[in-house]
């Protein structure tokens, strides 16, 4: 028998798995052309201007170079933390609460035990990774044991959490006359690594590399071990996995207190951080929660995709401080990190759209 001869001819690549980040590429691009459109609708004449210092602003010095990588600390931990969650197909919007409620035990342990000496930083940030996973305990236990929906019980928390530590905050480290705790010991102010000479005159510290090495370690984690992949197995079908022998309600459970303890050495690496940062007794929720949802979304949900949407969110909010000097106010920053997050919401499309076509085509040239 003659062997029947392939058919040869023009291929689709598979374009899905470079979808993502194309799609984030593309509504960063979109983002800041609607910024340069509402610049030159506030004011043409110094649109270009504004539109340069976003564009330039956090490279205009090292200090500024510095407070990028400052700012994207607690961003990029919150932005992990609701990512981890996303991989497990858990929306853990609680991320405002559980960073709040670290940054409580690290302020704790910053204020209260000087007696640790060189080890106290090393204690506050564990201590905040134990208060919040205890705090995403409280979701993950309500979703595994009663299948009550995270998002609900994540909200709750949140506003339990803040009027929590502003109590315990009052109860404990607070300083009357300015309405916020005390200031940490010296040595609970994670070390600078280097950094402040790096980047003189900036906030920058070892908090950043050690965001970096979870960022990593997240990774090997969900990617290459046996307790990883069980996660993400439950996350797309729990009764397949339950099929499979995986614990449903253990990995629900475990998916929310890593998650919760990401988001909470987030608040011990930005309140033990030597900026003079201090825990406002007020009643808003920390937006470095909130803006953690966003950071995951532009990453799209991946360890490294969002170590870089973090470094790109805080890019151009140190770029747009500096728009006051060309007549336009900060809060453009935030029109155009929205404008970022709703293109980037069309990756799940794009990366479908892809794979349909793939197929449609690859079934056409059988």
């Amino acid at each position: 028998m003659k062997a029947r001869k392939e058919k040869t001819g023009f291929r689709i690549p598979d374009l899905s798995r470079a979808a993502g980040p194309i799609s984030s590429v593309v509504a960063i691009a979109v983002g800041l052309l609607i910024g340069l459109i509402i610049l030159l609708i506030s004011n043409p004449a110094r649109a270009f201007e504004g539109f340069a210092w976003i564009i330039g602003g956090g490279l205009h010095s090292p200090k500024d170079l510095g407070n990028v990588l400052y700012y994207a600390t607690p961003i990029i931990m919150t932005g992990l933390s609701v990512a981890f969650a996303f991989r497990t197909s858990l929306f853990n919007i609680g991320a405002s609460g559980q960073f709040i409620v670290g940054a409580l035990g690290a302020v704790l342990v910053g204020v209260k035990c000087t007696f640790l000496g060189p080890f106290q930083w090393v204690v506050g940030l564990l201590a905040a990774m134990v208060f919040g996973a205890l705090w995403a305990l409280i979701p993950g236990l309500l979703k595994a044991y009663n299948n009550v929906n995270e998002v609900i019980s994540c909200i709750m928390t949140n506003y339990i959490g803040m009027y929590l530590v502003n109590w315990i905050v009052k109860s404990t480290v607070y300083h009357q006359l300015t309405n916020r705790s005390l200031p940490v010991a010296n040595e609970a102010n994670i070390p600078k690594l280097g950094l402040d000479k790096l980047f003189p005159g900036s906030s920058a510290n070892g908090g950043f590399i050690i965001a970096v090495l979870i960022c990593i370690l997240t990774y090997i984690l969900l990617n290459k071990t046996t307790f990883g992949f069980e996660l993400k197995a439950c996350g797309y079908n729990r009764f397949a996995s339950r099929y499979a022998g995986i614990s449903e309600k253990r990995s629900i459970i475990m998916a929310m207190v890593i998650s919760g303890a990401m988001a909470g050495i987030g608040g011990g690496l930005l309140y033990l951080a030597g900026s003079g940062k201090y825990i406002s007794v007020e009643d808003v929720l920390a937006s470095e929660g909130f803006t953690g949802i966003s950071v995951a979304l532009l990453g799209m949900s991946h360890p490294i995709g969002t170590l870089f949407a973090g470094l790109f969110i805080a890019y151009i909010t140190v770029g747009g401080s500096y728009m006051q000097l060309a007549g336009f106010v900060p809060e453009i920053i935030d029109i155009i990190t929205a404008t970022v997050i709703y293109f980037a919401a069309f990756a799940l499309i794009m990366r479908n759209f892809l794979q349909r076509f793939r197929l449609r085509k690859g079934g056409e040239s059988k």
